[in-house]
């Protein structure tokens, strides 16, 4: 699976950058430089929608992004506050083979539906805190069960994941999906020379169906 870098998009809405572009500005120009098309829940999701992160490989390509449906969710160690929060995390990668650094020093891995999966599994725990964990200890806890999410993601047909079928532009496909205590999981391809993985909390994952984003306007 290709290791990517995060690129500014969980600056606060409203603040700005060094060079004094809006930071809500930087993270829409970042989804508008993919070669890939974007995807969300579709039209049957009426709430708020949002941008979250794009990630990019060495030479500044964007490889992957996130778009947030729901409740932004927060960091809590309350895990009475977590279970408030309802929403659900699309995230879309593209779909490459193994291919050279653009610096042709190195190689990258083919991106996945694994790579989808980690992503999502990875993602679902940068916003969980489970209760009684110390402040200390998170970091630890969170490189731990990060570890755990990316074995996971590596065994696809193993034990903890199911099969499940959801809409990807009005056809049904298939996902794999997998639920913890922390929240669901799901991976899979579009057809669309993308791969698509999501987490969620409070919303079930069972109703989703997903489409691609026709106005990033709807996000910013």
């Amino acid at each position: 699976m290709e290791t990517t870098s995060r690129l500014g998009a969980q600056d606060p809405p409203g603040s700005s950058t060094a060079e004094g572009v809006p930071a809500a500005r930087r993270t829409v120009d970042g989804y508008l430089r993919a070669p890939f098309p974007w995807y969300g829940l579709d039209e049957a999701f009426t709430g708020p929608r949002w941008l979250m992160q794009v990630g990019t490989a060495a030479d500044g390509s964007v490889q992957h992004g996130s778009m947030g449906h729901g409740d932004e969710p927060s960091i809590k160690s309350d895990a009475a506050g977590g279970e408030k929060e309802h929403f659900a995390v699309v995230v879309t990668v593209a779909s490459s083979p193994v291919r050279r650094t653009g610096d042709g020093t190195g190689v990258l891995d083919a991106t996945t539906v694994s790579s989808a999966a980690w992503l999502a599994g990875s993602g679902l725990l940068a916003c969980t805190w489970p209760a009684q964990l110390d402040h200390s200890l998170r970091d630890d806890w969170l490189n731990q069960q990060t570890e755990t999410a990316f074995d996971l993601a590596d065994d696809l047909a193993g034990p903890p994941w199911s099969e499940l079928s959801l809409p990807v532009d009005g056809v049904p496909m298939p996902f794999h999906y997998r639920e913890s205590e922390f929240g669901w999981v799901l991976a899979g391809s579009t057809g669309n020379e993308v791969h698509i993985g999501a987490y969620g909390r409070g919303m079930s994952a069972y109703g989703l169906g997903f489409s691609v984003v026709q106005d990033l306007g709807a996000y910013a």
